[in-house]
Parts: structure tokens; sequence; C-alpha cells
């Protein structure tokens, strides 16, 4: 039997998408996303089957959530394996409260389903760049993050995504498997 690997995502439109693009550069060793790789995951799910990703999607279907008005936050960083190195560096989203509601509606839906769902502490972020398992040391980052700037960009997060990720060269590429409007209601979902 077949698995996918799983997660739910918000993804910024494509003048958000191409911003983000715009900084990325400048570090060494750093691993660029690119423009496919830009989302916020509000829950990774995993390895599943069949059944299991048609609970997901059922379990989707309950979630009920306005859209969110959203904008670019600040840079941040997820420290690697060693101590004083960064595995990840990536742009926050704001505001959290709303982003950390629907996250963890989504979340709920899915144990409910049965699922089991990952549950380290939700930060909503856009990933930039990855560093490897041992992270790059931050002084490494100092100067990109002494010279960019995150412009402050908004924009309204309509629809919630199930998304697979599909190993490959250069990195991971996702695949939306089907998608959900916010529309405050339970909507029919539109499968893409």
């Amino acid at each position: 039997m077949s698995h996918h690997r799983l997660f739910v995502a918000l993804r910024p439109p494509p003048e958000v998408r191409a911003a983000l693009l715009g900084l990325m550069g400048g570090i060494e060793g750093a691993r660029w996303q690119n423009d496919n790789q830009l989302h916020i995951t509000l829950a990774f799910l995993g390895e599943l089957d069949r059944h299991g990703a048609e609970a997901a999607a059922e379990a989707l279907e309950t979630v009920v959530s306005p859209p969110l008005d959203l904008r670019l936050g600040e840079f941040g960083t997820f420290e690697g394996g060693r101590p004083g190195h960064t595995a990840i560096l990536w742009a926050g989203v704001e505001p959290a409260r709303p982003l950390s509601a629907l996250a963890a509606g989504i979340r709920q839906a899915c144990r409910r389903a049965g699922l089991d769902v990952e549950g380290r502490r939700f930060v909503p972020h856009i990933t930039l760049a990855r560093f490897g398992a041992a992270g790059a040391p931050r002084m490494a980052l100092a100067p990109f993050l002494s010279h960019a700037v995150l412009p402050r960009l908004g924009w309204e997060a309509r629809d919630v995504h199930l998304v697979e990720s599909r190993m490959g060269r250069g990195g991971s590429h996702y695949a939306p498997v089907a998608s959900w409007p916010l529309t405050g209601s339970s909507a029919d979902p539109h499968r893409s």
C-alpha cells in the first residue's frame, strides 16, 4: 500500500512569494526554498496510507474559520543540532492568534479522526532557508540579518490546503491534494 507524506498549509499569494524569493541569497551553506516550497505549515500529518489521507480530508471538511488577514512579520530562526547554530531561517507571519487558533482547530479535527499529528509548538512562519542537521553558525547569518528587511506585505488567506511532500532532486516538491475555502462555514471543499 502506498503512503503519502502529508501536511496542512496556507499558501501566500504570488506577490508575497516573489518578495520573499527576492530576499534570498548571501548566506553561505544555505539551501534556499523555491517558490513551490513557500507555505505556512498548520499541521504535519506525516506518512499516511490512502485510508489515513481520506480521514485527513474528511477531518479538514469539519474545520470552520473565516478568511484570515495576514502580514509578514520579522525574521526568526530555529536552532540546529549544535548550540549557537541555526537549522532554519524563516519569515514570521502575523497576527499569531488567529493562525494559532486555525492550526489548533485543524490539529484537533485530525486527532479526532484518529490521526497522529505532530505536537510541536506552533510558530507561524514561512521557511526561507535550511542549513542541514548540524546547522550554520549564527555568525554566518549576521550579515544577512543586519541588511535584509522583510516587506510589510499583507494578504487575505482564503483557502487551507492538504499537501503532499515528495522528495526529489533539489529537496521536497509540494503538491496540493485538496483545498477548502475559509468561509466561516463548512462549505464543500473544492478538489485540486
